[in-house]
């Protein structure tokens, strides 16, 4: 309201309303969530000051990598490249050691679910999910992913262990299903890493035992152990919901007339579908056959699951298929749409992809570094790896148009889709350019594969409940995955300092080849932080808040800085002198990332 004058606006987190040179941010809501604080802020000229500023900066560090007569290009014509990036690699292959957790199908889990087959026609049937209709296999990969970290479970699919829980829920009850994550929690009460649902369930000590912890969380007391309480609170509700049945809206009605607003359900226009669990309670417009049908299906399922009577069973699920197509109106996606997402279902594109182009952007790293000292390359290397660009971003672009397909809309809707569409624009940029900058290849595997390795980490812990709001926002995911490349990149100028300080005699080489990671390390450090900062202001009106985590990422930011100054500073100019300089730069590194997270608070507790 400004004098006689008044506009309406919506404000939420992430959604700023602006009014002339006023932005109201969301800055907190009531406990009852029916209240919400609004922030103010008014900045009409440092706004566009501060963005232009930024600008300037990420320009600056761009140019840093691309200036025909900087000092990075110079380096990467260094005759010392050569024997430092031959060392480098074969210390890096002799690392490459994966631990895989290996585990056993127990026969009395076998027991405990349907037949393979039966599962899969279980998975095929609709289901209200995340406000849209899908497949039940949507819903069981989502539930594997967010309560045990994986896409299945000790060789069962997905929809086996879904079923599992419905049809055998106590059985699975005692199962070591639910991901436990380090924490003071764990230490505390003595978890394992996968706990079982009972283990949170004991009559001697008062029955759920997490429940006072749990309240005390939502009554203020949110530090570490607390957070931890709630979050396992989460997955527990989770399959509480299941085993109840409140999950399974796979029962869909169109009323015929206008419903009534009564105490149980709100208004009902004619023509609406609404899709029903088996214990949700039915309005009376509702007819008496499909009220009938709604309420019993289930109960008739489960005295032919505990028989054993699975060709019966499979019928079901099939007359339940073709009641949902019947009943379910216009809700449902159309058949095109359906099988997209079976086929997204079936192939992890994100995991398969950063794990790809993470590998052969480390390749082509060392090979250009090659090429560039040898002044000449392999034949065979110059054809495969832009060839193998061009085919990761041919598998992301069908992925991306699954998923297009599927919502119908552009797939940057939210955080893990907005990965994948930058990745998706870095490889078609690199794939442009790569024949006339050399290192654009490199850069685009491997910032690709960060992306995709950030979209891999939100598709394993997937949104069932509610997300905080903040978080879902595509700054952030972009923030996190230019990070993260900069601590990658740095962790090899780690490996350099070391073997420098270790082999004296190769010292040269190997700060040569440590300033190629170092420079490429400090661009993205720096445009990830300064992401972070249009972040904050987008989300509640500030760009610094002095918070422990960005305080340590300046620092470490600023501590990378000093050595690039060799003009300035040329101390750094002799090689031990670099290199254990570099190698304790480090451990601002591990400050940043561990440090902070274990041992202070702030606002980024949560990320």
């Amino acid at each position: 309201m400004d004098g006689n004058e008044k506009s309406d606006g919506a404000v939420s987190m992430n959604h700023i309303y602006s009014h002339r040179s006023y932005r109201f941010y969301q800055s907190s809501y009531d406990e009852d969530g029916k209240g919400s604080v609004l922030a103010i802020n008014a900045d009409p000229y440092g706004i566009p000051v501060t963005y232009t500023g930024y600008a300037l900066l990420f320009f600056s560090l761009i140019w840093m990598l691309f200036d025909p007569k900087g000092g990075y290009r110079k380096l990467l014509k260094s005759p010392l490249l050569k024997k430092g990036a031959l060392m480098i690699a074969f210390i890096l292959c002799l690392g490459n050691f994966q631990t895989v957790r290996a585990g056993s199908v127990l026969e009395d889990t076998q027991n405990a679910v349907l037949p393979k087959k039966t599962a899969e026609k279980f998975g095929k049937l609709y289901i209200l999910y995340n406000d849209r209709i899908c497949p039940v296999q949507t819903f069981a990969l989502d539930f594997c992913k967010k309560i045990y970290g994986a896409r299945s479970y000790e060789g069962l699919t997905a929809e086996q262990v879904l079923s599992g829980w419905v049809f055998y829920g106590n059985i699975w009850a005692s199962k070591p299903f639910i991901k436990i994550k380090g924490g003071e929690m764990k230490t505390a009460m003595n978890l394992p890493d996968y706990a079982s649902l009972s283990n949170f369930f004991n009559r001697d000590l008062g029955g759920y035992t997490l429940g006072q912890y749990v309240q005390q969380y939502y009554e203020g007391q949110q530090d570490k152990f607390h957070q931890q309480a709630a979050d396992i609170d989460g997955k527990i509700q989770i399959i509480m919901e299941l085993r109840q049945g409140l999950s399974l809206k796979v029962l869909p009605y169109t009323f015929t007339k206008n419903v009534k607003a009564t105490k149980d359900h709100p208004f009902i226009k004619a023509g609406t579908t609404t899709w029903f669990s088996p214990v949700d309670k039915l309005p009376h417009a509702v007819e008496y056959q499909h009220a009938l049908y709604i309420k019993n299906v289930f109960s008739l399922l489960y005295g032919d699951v505990k028989a054993g009577n699975f060709d019966r069973v499979n019928v079901y699920f099939d007359k339940m298929r073709k009641y949902q197509e019947i009943s379910g109106g216009k809700s449902l996606p159309s058949a095109t749409q359906y099988k997209a997402e079976r086929i997204n279902n079936a192939f992890p594109f994100a995991t398969i992809l950063f794990m790809m182009n993470l590998t052969l952007g480390f390749i082509a790293l060392f090979y250009t570094i090659y090429r560039m000292t040898r002044k000449k390359g392999i034949k065979f290397l110059n054809y495969v790896l832009p060839s193998l660009l061009v085919v990761s971003f041919l598998t992301l672009t069908f992925g991306l148009a699954l998923r297009w397909i599927i919502s119908g809309n552009v797939p940057m809707s939210n955080g893990y889709e907005s990965m994948l569409t930058v990745a998706w624009f870095v490889m078609l940029i690199s794939i442009v350019l790569q024949f006339r900058i050399r290192m654009v290849m490199v850069f685009g595997f491997l910032l690709s594969g960060f992306f995709l390795l950030v979209s891999h980490i939100n598709q394993m812990d997937p949104a069932i409940g509610q997300m905080m709001p903040v978080l879902n926002s595509p700054l952030l995911s972009l923030h996190v995955s230019v990070i993260m490349m900069s601590y990658a990149l740095l962790s090899l100028t780690f490996i350099c300092g070391v073997m420098g300080i270790a082999l004296r005699s190769h010292g040269e080489e190997l700060q040569a080849l440590s300033r190629v990671f170092l420079y490429p390390a400090l661009t993205t450090m720096g445009i990830g932080i300064f992401i972070g900062a249009i972040w904050a202001n987008v989300s509640w009106g500030t760009y610094w808040s002095w918070d422990s985590k960005e305080t340590w990422a300046l620092i470490t930011f600023m501590i990378y800085a000093v050595i690039v100054h060799t003009q300035t500073l040329p101390v750094f100019r002799k090689p031990l002198v670099y290199h254990v300089y570099i190698t304790f730069a480090f451990l601002s590194i591990v400050m940043t990332y561990f440090g902070v997270n274990y041992f202070l608070s702030g606002m980024h507790s949560y990320a």
